[in-house]
């Protein structure tokens, strides 16, 4: 990757550091630090001691991951970019039959938008997702590349974090317009509108609202520079509040290219305006036709909400007085409860005594049932509605009469996007949870959404020459339709799973399982390889276990067809793979008290010392002792007791349990809290002092070697501080030494301790995977296949000594690290060559099934460790004492591989000829292979050698 020469760049529009309006909250991490940490990966890379360990993509394919863009190529509508939220950026040459990725050698793999120069072969990338989600990665501002992705230059903009929109100049693709969100969990002053007539070089502010509000979309009338539209959004974004609209969303509008601003969505122009306007996309038709669909967040008008249903709802007893509560007909009340999933002890008589008693008011029915799942989808707001102009933009009217429901439901801050047939511009489309269509100008809508078409749509690409001829990116990959949606292909070949959790079972093959946001559960063999024969097999790999935002799994050790998991905000399940049913982790409060809290990414865990022993944590710590069919609550809250928002908050985010005692328990709370009970839940210590405050603790992990000894990792993302914290107790956790010297800026996800080693960790961050060799004293960068990608969970499958890798955009991966926890025998070493695996002879090697095929060649991976960059001498000998193969090795200071193709070299040949007497046939490709038997590998550097035993059986 070319080197960046950013500091010019940036100082042409250089913003201070954003400070948070609160002084009490965390402060963002300066722009040019992130910007800096994000470009130095590659000497990160070249001065790793584990840059040559090469980590292996496993996969899967057949569920992607979140699609934000599409750009086409207008003479040759088969080939187009896909860019994706966490995965990068890629490129089909044949409608989607195969995928490249393109901007591996990136500094980062989060992108909002993308914008092509066709004929001059330029790329503009806007880094860092444009939608405000859960894990909406940030950006380093604009990249640019000129040669198809070979190469890729920073051009500005550091402090954005998230880019809304691009639009190029089509008569001079050096200028441009950018629409810039800008942080997330943060106000700043870089967002708004950024234009550049210079590609890049500087960059000018054209419009700019608040530091709340910035540039979702920016659309340009066809063939018209000149003018463009431009939607503000304002928006605020806390780990346990999303407010996602204000007096500061609107539409703009430009007659110069960019360089002036009219807000035209004025009180008197038709469109909404006010508190209530949330999220706004952008369709122009012509120079007088455009249509705008708003994520109106006003609550419904009372008359005019969906007519009751038959018999009691929840909304009935928000108000309900407590005289005609104990007047309700027991049936009622009684079909009431049990349709709505109260305990079975929660029945009319004995509900109605409490509420006699004065134990309960009937208005804790509604507390009872409203968790953070139910208030995503219950909140009556008006929702989605779609606007039109004929007069470019000066008046507006809603184009239909009712409620356009089900497509937004309460959460269309990460959806609102409309589309224009270029051909007909009464045909538009709106991207939600469905795909649905108008033929009649927005009056009236039908779904285009098909059977293997995923929900939650973000991109939309019309053929401008042929009309019905549709690319759609949603969050399950890329969907190609001819007919305008009567008919689907399903295009996923990349892998860009974005997995919030992974584990292993304990099977040979041993099975890996992960959770995928918005794409259930996943399960596969470890073996499974990445091809598309299941087209043929009709058996993928990779098999759903489970819908929903797929969440943490949990595997009983002593059955693995008995699997724990589920999906947001708590709904977790036992699982029987086996006989397919299932059964809910029923964990209830008692009516009257307050609800639990459940974080989206609930963390259950099974004991290590008694698989029945099951923990689950809400705010406060749950244990059952028969696989989830009982439940006991064994603490008081165990976070900061949350904070008043639409968003669960002060909830537990990850649990642990020491493998040397039973009921020595670890947890930690999105706000910063950690907590330990020496005796299965009976007594609580606080263990927080010393840790960064209000931060979310994303992992808190035992450690396996000593029994005092434990990690944390402190995440500062949702304060937009991307400052990497890990912490290692050797008490307890009665105090805490930071062990993330040296680990460049990106929040910590995950760790996990090595079992053989106790000085081998692993860390996954927001920029990527990082082993420290000797407990943390210093760090190593992993990206020896692995793009600049989020990693979100770590597990190491301890008989296979494989390291798995779960990360947030780029699936899963695995690592084999049995060279690793050997490494304090290298110590003062010059060079030290590690045990290669047994190899299976097979008669095949070299030759294929037929004159068509490719030749089977085999490989053995010889892993060894050097002091220095320096030459060294690899020896293969046989039993008989005949030097077979020999070579001269150039090794980085480090670990390196060799990959031995186990052939004789000719002199060795001849060597074993000589020795042995006996003939080794030549294979079909012209090579000889060693045939079964014991060999001896050695390394030699100077008077210092090192030898390991290779065995062919």
């Amino acid at each position: 990757m070319r080197t960046f020469l950013f500091v010019a760049i940036c100082l042409s529009f250089a913003l201070g550091t954003a400070q948070n309006a609160n002084d009490n909250f965390p402060t963002s991490t300066p722009a040019l630090e992130w910007l800096e940490a994000n470009q130095n990966r590659d000497f990160r890379h070249n001065t790793s001691l584990l840059k040559n360990m090469e980590l292996q993509l496993i996969g899967p394919s057949v569920m992607s991951g979140r699609v934000v863009d599409i750009a086409v190529n207008p003479e040759r509508p088969t080939e187009f970019y896909v860019a994706y939220a966490s995965g990068g950026l890629w490129l089909t040459k044949d409608n989607g039959i195969s995928f490249d990725p393109v901007m591996d050698n990136a500094p980062t793999q989060n992108i909002g938008d993308i914008a092509v120069d066709w004929k001059n072969n330029v790329i503009w990338v806007g880094t860092g997702e444009n939608n405000s989600s859960r894990s909406s990665y940030a950006g380093m501002g604009l990249l640019r590349s000129d040669d198809g992705g070979e190469s890729w230059e920073f051009r500005g903009l550091p402090d954005a974090h998230h880019i809304g929109r691009i639009v190029l100049n089509p008569e001079n693709p050096d200028e441009l317009v950018v629409g810039v969100m800008g942080h997330l969990y943060s106000p700043n002053k870089e967002r708004g509108i950024f234009r550049s007539t210079n590609g890049g070089k500087n960059w000018t502010q054209s419009l700019f609202v608040s530091n709340e509000s910035g540039v979702i979309d920016l659309a340009m009338e066809p063939g018209n520079f000149q003018v463009l539209y431009a939607a503000t959004w304002e928006k605020d974004r806390k780990a346990w509040n999303f407010s996602g609209n204000g007096n500061g969303s609107s539409i703009y509008k430009s007659t110069n290219a960019g360089q002036t601003w009219e807000r035209i969505s004025k009180p008197d122009s038709g469109f909404p305006t006010g508190e209530g306007v949330g999220r706004i996309g952008l369709a122009v038709y012509d120079a007088r036709t455009l249509y705008a669909v708003v994520d109106n967040q006003f609550r419904r008008p009372a008359d005019k909400k969906k007519n009751k249903k038959e018999g009691l709802v929840k909304e009935d007893f928000r108000s309900m007085s407590k005289s005609n509560f104990l007047k309700l007909e027991d049936k009622e009340l009684n079909d009431f409860l049990k349709n709505n999933g109260f305990q079975e002890k929660y029945r009319a008589a004995n509900v109605k005594q409490m509420v006699r008693e004065g134990s309960v008011q009937p208005a804790d029915l509604v507390s009872y049932l409203e968790d953070a799942n139910s208030l995503l989808f219950d909140t009556p707001v008006i929702g989605a509605e779609v606007y039109r102009s004929d007069d470019g933009g000066m008046s507006w009217y809603k184009t239909h009469q009712d409620f356009i429901d089900d497509l937004f439901y309460s959460y269309g801050y990460y959806f609102a996007q409309v589309r224009v047939d270029p051909q007909n511009k009464e045909r538009i489309y709106l991207a939600g949870v469905p795909l649905i269509a108008s033929d009649d100008g927005g009056k009236t809508y039908y779904s285009i959404s098909k059977e293997n078409v995923h929900a939650d749509h973000h991109a939309l690409w019309i053929n401008p020459k042929q009309s019905g001829h549709l690319i759609n990116g949603n969050d399950g990959g890329i969907n190609i339709s001819y007919t305008n949606g009567d008919h689907w292909m399903k295009n996923n070949s990349p892998s860009v799973g974005q997995f919030y959790a992974i584990n292993v079972d304990n099977e040979s093959p041993y099975n890996v399982y992960g959770g995928l946001q918005d794409n259930g559960v996943w399960k596969a063999s470890h073996t499974a390889r990445e091809d598309s024969r299941w087209h043929q097999s009709g058996q993928n790999p990779w098999t759903s276990i489970m819908g929903g935002d797929g969440m943490q799994v949990e595997i009983d050790p002593r059955n693995s067809n008995i699997v724990f998991t589920g999906f947001q905000f708590g709904n977790y399940f036992r699982l029987n793979l086996e006989n397919g049913k299932r059964k809910r982790l029923q964990i209830k409060h008692e009516l009257g008290e307050s609800p639990y809290r459940f974080n989206w990414q609930t963390p259950i865990r099974l004991s290590k010392h008694n698989p029945d022993v099951v923990y689950f944590g809400g705010n406060k710590l749950h244990r059952s002792l028969d696989r989830g069919d009982s439940w006991t609550t064994i603490s008081e809250d165990l976070t900061r007791g949350g904070r008043k928002g639409n968003v669960a908050y002060g909830t537990l985010t990850t649990i642990s349990e020491s493998p040397f005692v039973f009921g020595r328990l670890y947890t930690g709370s999105d706000d910063g809290k950690v907590y330990t009970s020496p005796d299965g839940g009976y007594s609580w210590q606080d263990i927080s002092a010393g840790l960064p405050k209000e931060y979310w603790i994303s992992e808190v992990t035992a450690s396996k070697h000593k029994p005092e000894r434990v990690y944390v990792t402190v995440n500062g993302y949702r304060w937009d501080d991307f400052a990497a914290h890990v912490y290692r107790s050797d008490n307890y956790g009665k105090s805490w030494t930071a062990i993330h010297q040296g680990l460049p800026l990106g929040s910590v996800n995950a760790l996990v301790e090595d079992p053989v080693n106790e000085d081998l960790l692993f860390v996954g961050t927001d920029i990527g995977l990082f082993g420290s060799l000797d407990g943390g004293k210093s760090w190593n960068q992993m990206s020896n296949g692995l793009p600049a990608v989020a990693v979100h969970d770590l597990v190491i499958q301890e008989e296979a000594a494989d390291l798995v890798v779960g990360t947030h955009g780029r699936s899963i991966y695995r690592l084999p690290i049995a060279s690793l926890q050997k490494h304090g025998k290298t110590n003062g070493k010059s060079v030290h060559l590690f045990a290669p695996e047994s190899v299976r002879f097979s008669r095949n090697w070299g030759n294929s099934w037929s004159q068509w095929g490719k030749a089977f060649e085999p490989s053995s991976a010889m892993m060894y460790f050097s002091s220095a960059p320096q030459s060294v001498q690899l020896q293969v000998t046989a039993e008989n004492g005949s030097l077979v193969y020999e070579d001269k090795l150039d090794t980085d200071k480090g670990y390196n591989v060799f990959n031995y193709a186990l052939t004789f070299s000719e002199s060795g040949y001849k060597n074993w000829r000589k020795a042995k007497g006996d003939e080794v046939d030549e294979a079909k490709n012209g090579l000889r292979y060693l045939p079964k038997g014991d060999y001896t590998v050695k390394l030699i550097q100077g008077k210092a050698s090192s030898t390991a035993e290779l065995k062919i059986k």
